[in-house]
């Protein structure tokens, strides 16, 4: 049973015989009457305050887990771009590395085909040595055929001279 301030105003007590003296007892409970409104009242006044702070904790729970997921999302967004970026980079390198590659076997290819050329000019250089050579000793032989030839027509001559 909850005992109000008007309770406690209310209360009567019956006249007995050398009982209390009743100014005294009305005094003393107008008094606790009043020290007992006044604990009500600060009573009301905490618990709003504890209703309110409840009400400010539970927001502030609220804000805190969603900056716990806003952390989490961010961390996992992180991790996210550090994966792809280092998948990205691994992309890369690799095409760098085919590009490199194919680099290094067109440059081998044309090393080929120079040395290939340089073999081939080798060859018709030597053709053509041999040919020209070949034109020198059939000159050379065309000239000592026209030179045994002058001279057998000048011996020829000679002694039709003399006659």
């Amino acid at each position: 049973m909850k005992i109000t301030p008007l309770d406690i105003t209310q209360k009567r007590f019956p006249a007995a015989l050398r009982g209390y003296d009743r100014q005294e007892v009305e005094a003393f409970l107008s008094l606790v009457a009043s020290e007992f409104e006044e604990l009500v009242r600060e009573v009301q006044a905490l618990r709003s305050d504890v209703s309110r702070m409840d009400e400010e904790i539970a927001e502030h729970r609220s804000r805190e887990r969603a900056l716990q997921e806003t952390m989490v999302t961010a961390q996992k967004a992180c991790e996210d771009i550090r994966e792809s970026a280092r998948k990205e980079a691994e992309i890369t390198l690799a095409e760098a590395e085919l590009q490199g590659e194919r680099i290094v076997q067109g440059a081998h290819t044309k090393f080929l085909r120079i040395v290939d050329d340089i073999a081939e000019l080798k060859r018709q250089r030597a053709a053509f040595e041999a040919q020209v050579r070949a034109v020198v000793e059939s000159h050379g032989k065309l000239l000592d055929v026209f030179q045994e030839a002058d001279g057998e027509e000048q011996v020829q001559y000679l002694p039709a001279k003399k006659k």
